[in-house]
């Protein structure tokens, strides 16, 4: 019987990493995931942090994706 479990460990195993500075703050998280059910077929979930709208959800995972684009200064950029 499936249950919600907490990500930060999985994460971990996982070798996922992000430099925090110490005068930074970590607002939310949108973290998406492939898993490999009983049967062999993959499929995608997506969780995130607790009380952020579908808005704020979106528009991380637009933002996250042009900064994977190829682009000059693809990485580099501010809200």
């Amino acid at each position: 019987m499936p249950h919600e479990r907490e990500l930060g460990e999985l994460i971990d195993q996982l070798g996922v990493t992000q430099q925090i500075d110490p005068d930074e703050k970590v607002c939310g998280a949108v973290v998406l995931l492939t898993v490999e059910e009983p049967d062999g077929h993959l499929s995608l979930r997506c969780a995130w942090s607790d009380g952020m709208t579908w808005i704020e959800r979106i528009g991380l995972l637009r933002a996250a994706e042009r900064a994977e684009l190829p682009a000059d200064g693809a990485h580099d950029w501010r809200v």
